[in-house]
């Protein structure tokens, strides 16, 4: 879609022209959905942050700036819409314990042969806690500082939740790894 296509949209949306509404959300849902994976524990939990945060979008068109990248305006409504729906959720369960930190072995080659699909599975089957932190960190750029301001948390909490994030990344991905080489040693012999 060239950029006056998407400003004629965008003026439709505008307008509330369901029409403009629903070809927008039928362009721009592919690249919504990969953000609020991240940040989900399931698909069907991705889709529900997409479908509120495509809400704050046409309620909020009015404040797009069209001088601006449009990608990066929906971005920011996504991540702050799942970041809101992890404050929701946070509200009904505890957050995770601290425990002290460990330094861990680095096993940065096994990420070289994990595909994104692969590892956005890895990541939604960490605790909403340490998925939020993590997502926040490592994938969106937010500081420390930035994160426990958005999720009312400590900056040693964020720093915990992150490392702990990663430590069980780690886990997973070893768990995977010694997958891959009992398959690979039971199809040998």
């Amino acid at each position: 879609m060239d950029s006056s296509q998407l400003q004629q949209i965008i003026s439709g949306c505008k307008s509330r022209d369901r029409k403009s509404q629903k070809d927008l959300y039928r362009q721009y849902f592919g690249f919504s959905i990969k953000i609020c994976l991240r940040y989900a524990e399931h698909r069907e939990e991705a889709v529900e942050i997409v479908n509120d945060g495509f809400m704050r979008v046409f309620t909020n068109i009015g404040k797009y700036d069209n001088t601006r990248p449009f990608n990066s305006w929906l971005s920011t409504i996504m991540i702050n819409t799942s970041i809101d729906y992890y404050r929701k959720r946070i509200r009904r369960t505890k957050m995770e314990e601290l425990n002290s930190s460990h330094e861990l072995e680095e096993r940065e080659h096994i990420l070289s042969r994990i595909n994104y699909d692969d590892l956005i599975k890895l990541v939604q089957k960490l605790s909403t806690t340490y998925r939020t932190v993590f997502n926040l960190f490592v994938i969106d750029g937010y500081t420390h500082e930035e994160i426990a301001a958005m999720l009312s948390i400590s900056v040693g909490t964020s720093k915990s939740n992150l490392f702990k994030a990663r430590h069980r990344l780690k886990e997973m991905l070893n768990a995977v790894d010694d997958d891959e080489a009992g398959t690979r040693m039971y199809k040998i012999s």
